[in-house]
């Protein structure tokens, strides 16, 4: 039997618009959001020396069994006939991928140099891995070989017209657009991970899509070394992205 549940995931690089995204999706009477749910399956598989806080408080807020998580939790029993799982790429360790082919799926980029500027300010050790774009890239190959890709996001282009790419996004989706997706309370969801003191400070002073500000200013040489290395991911994804 089908299953009467439109379920999706919104894979992400970090520090891009996916909590705003995500918090956009609450706003549907139709949808359910869950944030992150493969966040400590990611740090107990993960080789990355990156440290990230609130580790302990991460890993015993969830299962740190992905299978178990796949099951339970992206093909668990939901009440309404939407629910958005936001996804983090670089958490898809570890895991037979095959349930992404049963699924929706989105891609959320951003233009790498922005992406690096913020995450370093609370991880300041990041590689190639952390960035997740990547991961993004594979997954676009794979996804769209398997006609399970519904659409691919830029943080910008959202950004500069959110009611224009939500739309079209909806579309893809084949769901109706709400406008409701535009603005939201400020403060915290009930959805939000165990991370988010660490993560959402912004995002919770907010009460919609925030005006698309282009980065300024050189990153350390390190860090504009490892941006440089994941520009050719991004701009092959970029093509593909809903403009605004």
């Amino acid at each position: 039997m089908a299953d009467a549940i439109k379920r999706i995931n919104a894979w992400s690089s970090p520090r891009n618009v996916s909590t705003a995204f995500m918090y956009a999706f609450a706003q549907r009477e139709d949808t359910q959001v869950v944030d992150e749910p493969l966040y400590a399956h990611y740090l107990s598989k993960t080789d990355s020396q990156a440290a990230h806080p609130g580790k302990a408080l991460i890993l015993a807020s969830q299962s740190q069994d992905g299978e178990r998580v796949v099951r339970e939790v992206l093909f668990g029993p939901y009440g309404r006939p939407v629910v958005l799982f936001k996804q983090m790429a670089h958490h898809l360790i570890h895991l037979d991928e095959g349930f992404l082919l049963e699924m929706e799926n989105i891609l959320l980029i951003r233009d790498p140099r922005a992406i690096i500027a913020s995450y370093s300010k609370v991880i300041p050790n990041p590689g190639m891995e952390d960035v997740g774009i990547e991961k993004l890239s594979a997954l676009f190959h794979t996804l769209s070989a398997g006609g399970k890709l519904a659409a691919v996001v830029d943080a910008k282009e959202l950004l500069l017209n959110p009611a224009s790419v939500l739309s079209q996004l909806c579309r893809r989706l084949d769901i109706p657009y709400d406008e409701r997706m535009l603005s939201w309370k400020a403060g915290p969801r009930p959805e939000d991970g165990a991370w988010a003191p660490f993560w959402y400070a912004n995002v919770h002073q907010s009460t919609g899509f925030q005006p698309y500000l282009p980065l300024s200013g050189p990153l350390p040489p390190q860090l504009e070394e490892l941006a440089e290395r994941c520009r050719p991911f991004y701009e092959e994804l970029y093509e593909a992205a809903l403009k605004a």
